[in-house]
């Protein structure tokens, strides 16, 4: 039988032990990177262990929101380019600042991450484009950027996006508030140079001395669009014979054309509308005659309270939605700006009782060509 002091030495003994520092380098900067850069760096008053392993990190996560001064955040990200190890690449940096940006900072946080070959590159600040180093669409080690510039007063559609990339690595495309640019034969294609491209988000952005927004590639797999304000153009075309997945959320102003969209299998839609016109819900409409083989649907209730606002809807014979294999609706509550427009749209079609979340017969309605595609109803909080 073994003393019961002997227990005790060695359950002091193991309580003492550090088997987390005891972890080689690679493992430990691991779970670094997971915490945003603030964080990291207090991990240093740990132990002689940790004391400069931060500075080996590869991957920085920079948020103004960490600190209670932007005084303090501008010092911090100051001191951390100086005091980090230069011979690190800089592979992931995600840098948000609220509020208007010094010039001096953003310019040096964005050259020393393209200096130190970063890979994935998020960037959102508010300042002029001006401020941009353009050497960041030209950086060939880029695979994944994400841009936000919204201009000083939060004027949309003020921040004009460049003419020309050269981003020859660029798989993933992020950007937010930005307006397109014409280009020779009147219509604004920014992404046809980018011929790695397989996921685009483009959120909140316009065109200007345009009507129609192409979107240009060969690669495109993934394409996503929120928009709720933009009336400045009137379509999008699809010139992605890869695109197997369209997202929209936001405000159908656009009519949408795809002249080979034949790989094109999941459609997700969460629209609203604003006002009692009867533009976007034919619009909408539109949409489904144009996305008419695809095999996966996913709608929001309010999308299809927008549909449902069409005269004689239920009665109309739909050409397509024949390959349609699954159908998911997503219940959640409506917006207040969009209850009032679905007031005031069904008052003018004399439907004055509230409906239900999802109108009667509207699922049938899609299903018309495909009665026997699995149906899903999902609550979804908004």
């Amino acid at each position: 039988m073994i003393p019961r002091k002997m227990k005790r030495g060695r359950n002091s003994e193991s309580k003492k032990e550090d088997r987390l520092s005891d972890l080689p380098d690679c493992v430990l900067l691991h779970i670094l990177a997971f915490l945003n850069a603030k964080d990291a760096v207090r991990t240093c008053v740990l132990s002689n262990r940790w004391k400069d392993l931060w500075k080996l990190l590869s991957t920085l996560t920079l948020h103004s929101s960490d600190f209670w001064t932007f005084k303090s955040f501008t010092k911090f990200v100051s001191r951390l380019l100086t005091l980090r190890d230069g011979s690190i690449a800089l592979l992931n940096l995600d840098f948000e600042r609220h509020g208007c940006i010094e010039p001096h900072l953003l310019k040096r946080i964005v050259k020393y991450a393209i200096s130190h070959n970063v890979q994935q590159l998020g960037i959102s600040v508010k300042c002029d484009i001006d401020h941009i180093p353009p050497c960041i669409f030209s950086c060939h080690t880029l695979t994944s950027l994400k841009l936000s510039v919204c201009p000083r007063g939060y004027i949309y559609g003020s921040t004009l996006f460049p003419k020309s990339l050269s981003l020859a690595a660029l798989t993933s495309l992020h950007l937010q508030h930005f307006t397109f640019c014409a280009s020779d034969n009147d219509r604004a294609e920014p992404f046809s140079a980018c011929n790695k491209l397989r996921d685009l988000i483009i959120d909140h952005c316009t065109v200007r001395d345009a009507k129609i927004l192409c979107i240009s590639s060969s690669t495109l797999v993934n394409f996503t669009m929120h928009s709720d304000h933009s009336k400045d153009f009137y379509k999008i075309v699809l010139s992605t014979p890869n695109l197997r997945t369209f997202s929209f959320t936001g405000i159908p102003y656009q009519q949408l054309s795809g002249g080979n969209l034949s790989s094109l299998e999941q459609v997700n839609i969460d629209a609203e509308i604003w006002s009692t016109s009867m533009e976007s819900p034919l619009i909408l409409f539109s949409w489904l005659l144009e996305l008419a083989n695809i095999k996966s649907l996913t709608v929001s209730a309010s999308t299809l309270q927008v549909l449902y606002l069409i005269p004689e809807l239920l009665k109309i014979k739909l050409p397509g939605l024949g390959n349609l294999k699954s159908l998911k609706v997503k219940l959640k509550s409506l917006s207040p700006i969009f209850s009032m427009a679905l007031r005031a749209g069904k008052s003018r079609k004399a439907e004055l009782e509230p409906s239900p979340p999802i109108p009667y017969g509207i699922v049938d309605f899609l299903l018309q060509n495909s009665p026997s595609a699995e149906v899903d109803f999902i609550d979804c909080p908004r």
